[in-house]
């Protein structure tokens, strides 16, 4: 299994996190994003730097992923296009998307998208605290020791 990263917004911890899984598991890490990060020195962690542009670094992710790949993402589009394609989907929270909830999740951020677009002030993610963190490392490890 190989470990996608939708690198452009993804919080410092949960970066580290994951350079940390990708040694210890032997699992290889491929950030993507359309800035240049600063990634440890490890035959495990790779960098792609993409251009800039809407869903540009979503794209390279979907054609370069296969099947039982896993994609760390808070793009719920992505995430969807990640299912279809037969691959896990996590977000840095810690929430596996899966066929069985994917829709349901992409049907309320539309929503949410829609009441922004007009006027509506409805609110963000909870910050990204020390639960957040745990919660996401957990789930990163479940889904690694079901793979190894």
């Amino acid at each position: 299994m190989k470990i996608w990263a939708d690198a452009d917004a993804l919080p410092g911890p949960i970066r580290d996190i994951l350079f940390r899984a990708a040694q210890r598991t032997e699992n290889q890490l491929v950030l993507v994003a359309n800035k240049r990060l600063r990634i440890p020195v490890s035959r495990y962690v790779k960098f792609e730097q993409v251009r800039h542009g809407a869903d540009v670094a979503d794209g390279f992710i979907v054609e370069s992923m296969e099947a039982g790949d896993l994609v760390i993402t808070a793009d719920i589009p992505l995430a969807a296009l990640v299912v279809e394609k037969g691959g896990l989907a996590l977000d840095p929270r810690g929430e596996l998307y899966s066929e069985d909830n994917i829709g349901e999740r992409l049907a309320m951020r539309n929503l949410m998208q829609e009441l922004r677009s007009e006027g509506m002030k409805t609110g963000g993610p909870r910050p990204m605290d020390k639960r957040a963190r745990q919660d996401f490392a957990n789930a990163l490890d479940r889904i690694l020791s079901r793979e190894n």
